[in-house]
């Protein structure tokens, strides 16, 4: 298929889907809901663009195989996390319907709108993937595949650990320290990097793929600036007081390393 066509009904069909989200949403009074949909959007939109640009290659299929891996794997976790707190809505959008409450209604619509977009920017690079005609393996798409099987499988460990902590302490000011957790305060968002990292590292030797970099820079601000670490430390500052403030003393904000002393 033309990638231009399978851009254009890509972008159509997020709006709408998002749009009914919004909808969903407003009618559950819960917009945590769009984590959920976010993640979904990421999944369908990369495979297409994978397998149905350009012709098929062995690079496709490895990396399509990847992809649905961590997508399909990041979206049955949100919409389980999501379906299992219902209907208590995360801190964040607490926060934003608070800071909406003028113009909730358009801004909210707006924001998933916004998500809808940050969708087919962040799908770009699988795009130029699947448009690739060379077949051949060069020493980044090697690094970058390698990297992405570690960031996969970092990431899940970092969710199961966490999972497997909360199922066994109900103490709501307790603080995992487990496995991963001993290292880094944020595990499971330091291989999320390493992940879009190595998506850039894939894409980055098609034709016009270097342009992509704003993918992985984008998932960093985010993550480190705005949406994940900092209301994720304030929650949990707010829940778990100076046991979380003693955690964040020891122990590494994202890159794991040993825990200094108290």
């Amino acid at each position: 298929m033309h990638p231009y066509i399978l851009l254009f009904s890509a972008t159509t069909t997020l709006i709408i889907v998002f749009t009914l989200a919004w909808v969903w949403a407003r009618a559950c009074h819960n917009y945590s809901l769009v984590d959920a949909f976010w993640a979904a959007g990421l999944a369908i939109t990369g495979l297409n663009f994978l397998l149905l640009a350009g012709a098929w290659n062995q690079k496709k299929c490895i990396a399509a195989l990847l992809f649905g891996c961590w997508s399909i794997r990041l979206s049955w976790h949100l919409g389980y996390r999501i379906a299992k707190e219902h209907p208590h809505e995360d801190r964040r959008y607490q926060a934003l319907r608070e800071a909406w409450k003028d113009h909730e209604g358009l801004l909210s619509f707006l924001f998933f709108q916004a998500q809808a977009l940050s969708v087919v920017l962040l799908t770009l690079p699988f795009l130029l993937i699947g448009m690739d005609e060379n077949t051949r393996w060069n020493f980044l798409q090697i690094s970058g595949t390698l990297l992405l099987g570690i960031g996969i499988l970092g990431e899940a460990l970092a969710d199961a650990q966490l999972a497997s902590y909360k199922q066994k302490n109900h103490d709501p000011s307790g603080v995992c320290q487990l496995g991963l957790w001993k290292y880094s305060r944020h595990p499971n968002y330091f291989f999320e990097i390493v992940i879009w990292i190595s998506f850039y590292l894939i894409a980055s030797t098609t034709p016009g793929g270097w342009i992509t970099l704003y993918a992985p820079a984008t998932m960093i601000v985010l993550l480190l600036k705005i949406t994940g670490i900092p209301p994720a430390e304030a929650s949990s500052l707010q829940s778990k007081g100076a046991a979380y403030r003693h955690y964040q003393q020891t122990t590494s904000v994202i890159i794991p390393w040993f825990p200094k002393k108290s």
